[in-house]
């Protein structure tokens, strides 16, 4: 609702330095408003600011957000515990998506200071008549600034508080006329407001909801389908091959179809099975050693199909309600077009030869990383051209293959360019690295990126890592946590016990409102390379590898239960609301998250081995309760529902590690 600002106020704007009401502290606000709070439609975002003043008068604040066709509203602050230090916090929620602003306003609060002189003075008999006065003229300037907005019933209300304030009238009518709602209420949206001091505005980018809440899938169409020919060697899947498996993973619930690079692959130091150098002559190749006498990156590798196949492939994936997500591997083979086209995009050693990736001690003999300080402008203005290519093909989104290994100033002006004609599309950052880039790489515009989940395992470390991503980072940093991938095995599944996949898929898929599985994840495929190593035997990435998806025992059935229960509660589709509860067990994790009305509670065991038994201690108002309420919980899970209150106790075991609770009634 638009409110006015009452004729007396004086606006007051500062650039630096303090206003005539200081306001300080402003948060969310990444990089000194350089760059744009992350939200998307309809998200809660909390907005918090230190406003003060000298001497004693009240003072009060109120965030003025600006959408991007320009109207204003105003959304007022409540001062929070401890006072003494002057917090001010207000949530927000913008409607629409796009590019909004919003800035703080601290003002002095004519009535704040005249309600609690009078509350104070009153039952002493003191200044009663002065009082009076003073008190007619804020109800009757608030009264015609309700007229101005012509909320008629608040005007005659004021009006009526008026005549009704006089030395005459009894003290306790007035403390009774001074403290009901209505007229707090009333006071509150037309009060007057003096001294108006704003900050500047900083920037809000408000994006479609996938952006922040989405489960993802990842397989490589070359295996769907992929069988021997009488002579025992490989034929590839493709696109048409894989329809059968857009439409399982729609069963499941998932909403991104992910597919690694779907390039030509180049011939030159091919990595044969589990990255060996010396590959058989059906071996496929790593499809991220991009580019081949058949094209780069604006190609389609041709065992999987042609330009047609894969319109029919996108067309399947839109009927099913899937967006497709494809790689954005910034690197070429030796075989590139680039390499003989633009010999300054890569790095030349002193011998001659140009650099290859590495790693130490991993070498990437197959791939040649791009140098953008070579020729930058052209870099940048070809990559632009292959991601608008697969743009205007059908892609929604791109997931962006170790984009710490490229400048961060070339992703803010792709980013940026790329919102500009198509702020529809979504970029995923996988970016297992140094906290730092991580951080930069999301400030800089990816909508989502990969975490440290994958190696979160204790209850504590889990708790610290979400109450970071929750809070501090949550203005410009969307998790997405992935189970595993085709890079990572992680230790904790290498026992291949089922009950750790279980738990696992869980956490994710309730924890972040957005997670994703690599394929085989539910067949619970768990050997590794080696021991000691993070890496699968056999890895996909350097071979076919068709698989049985119904083959038992299998995650299938957890997999849909999980994303059918996240869609059906937007608690689960949100980031910045997740209380942890007390359970002294260090093997059973208790948390909730809530939006609005609807409230989770989710405790699950981190044991996959053992019983475990547990108290758990619920904080009541963290669940919209008063202290000693009892509360219905439902068991999405299981279909079970408890009666819980403050204590309760919890037995779970592999074979049902979790209750995924909805609070049924508050």
């Amino acid at each position: 609702m638009n409110h006015p600002t009452p004729a007396r106020a004086h606006l007051r704007r500062t650039e630096g330095g303090f206003g005539r009401i200081p306001v300080t502290g402003v948060s969310p606000v990444i990089a000194d408003g350089a760059y744009p709070v992350k939200a998307v439609a309809h998200e809660r975002i909390l907005i918090s600011a230190n406003v003060f003043r000298e001497g004693h008068d009240a003072v009060n604040a109120s965030v003025i957000l600006t959408a991007p066709h320009g109207t204003q509203r105003r959304i007022d602050m409540t001062q929070v515990e401890p006072k003494g230090l002057d917090i001010w916090q207000a949530h927000v929620r913008m409607a629409t998506e796009g590019d909004w602003t919003f800035r703080v306003e601290g003002w002095s609060d004519p009535w704040g200071t005249w309600r609690h002189n009078a509350l104070a003075k009153l039952p002493l008999g003191m200044d009663v008549e002065l009082l009076c006065l003073e008190g007619r003229e804020l109800f009757h300037e608030a009264a015609e600034t309700a007229e101005q907005s012509r909320v008629m019933a608040a005007s005659h209300l004021l009006r009526a508080a008026a005549e009704a304030l006089n030395p005459n009238t009894p003290v306790s009518e007035i403390e009774d006329l001074v403290n009901s709602r209505p007229i707090e209420r009333a006071m509150a949206r037309f009060g007057p407001r003096e001294a108006i001091s704003a900050t500047q505005e900083y920037p809000i980018r408000v994006e479609r909801r996938r952006a922040l809440y989405s489960s993802w899938y990842e397989f490589f169409p070359r295996s769907q389908g992929a069988m021997r020919d009488e002579e025992g060697n490989w034929i590839s899947g493709g696109f048409d091959s894989s329809h059968s498996r857009l439409e399982a993973i729609a069963a499941m619930g998932f909403h991104v179809a992910y597919l690694p690079p779907i390039h030509p692959i180049g011939s030159a130091f091919r990595k044969g099975k589990n990255n060996s150098l010396d590959p058989a002559p059906d071996d496929p190749g790593s499809p991220w050693a991009i580019g081949s006498l058949d094209g780069g990156h604006d190609a389609i590798h041709p065992d999987l199909g042609d330009l047609e196949s894969f319109e029919r492939f996108v067309a399947k994936a839109k009927s099913l309600g899937l967006e497709l997500a494809l790689d954005l591997a910034l690197q070429a083979s030796p075989d590139h077009p680039w390499v003989q086209e633009h010999p300054e995009w890569f790095t030349t050693r002193l011998d001659g030869t140009i650099a290859y990736a590495e790693n130490p001690p991993k070498k990437y003999q197959d791939i040649y990383p791009l140098n953008f300080d070579n020729d930058p402008e052209g870099i940048y203005q070809e990559v632009l051209r292959v991601v608008q290519l697969w743009i205007d093909r059908g892609v929604t989104i791109f997931r962006v293959d170790n984009p710490h290994t490229k400048p961060v100033e070339f992703w803010d002006w792709l980013l940026e360019r790329v919102h500009e004609t198509n702020p529809e599309v979504i970029f995923l950052a996988e970016a297992f690295t140094k906290p730092q880039m991580m951080a930069a790489l999301g400030k800089v515009g990816f909508q989502q990126s990969y975490t440290y989940f994958t190696w979160r395992v204790a209850k504590w470390e889990l708790t610290e890592y979400l109450t970071e991503l929750s809070r501090d980072m949550a203005p410009y940093y969307r998790p997405n946590f992935f189970v595993n991938t085709p890079d990572i095995l992680p230790f904790h599944l290498q026992s291949g016990n089922p009950a750790i996949f279980a738990i696992r898929a869980i956490l994710a898929a309730t924890l972040s409102p957005s997670w994703g599985v690599y394929s085989g994840f539910e067949l619970f495929e768990h050997t590794p390379l080696a021991p000691g190593r993070e890496e699968y035997l056999n890895s996909e990435k350097y071979e076919y590898r068709p698989r049985d998806f119904t083959e038992e025992p299998n995650l299938n059935l957890l997999l849909g239960t999980l994303n059918g229960i996240r869609e059906k509660h937007q608690a689960l589709q949100q980031l910045r609301d997740i209380h942890f509860h007390h359970a002294p067990h260090d093997s059973v994790m208790a948390y909730s998250k809530h939006d609005g009305d609807d409230v989770m509670l989710v405790v699950c065991s981190l044991d996959p081995d053992n019983t475990v038994e547990s108290e758990v201690y619920l904080d009541l108002p963290a669940l919209g309760l008063p202290p000693g309420a009892a509360v219905e919980v439902h068991d999405e899970l299981s279909g079970d529902t408890y009666i819980w209150g403050e204590k309760n106790w919890v037995r779970l075991y592999p074979g049902k590690p979790a209750h995924i609770f909805h609070v049924t009634s508050r």
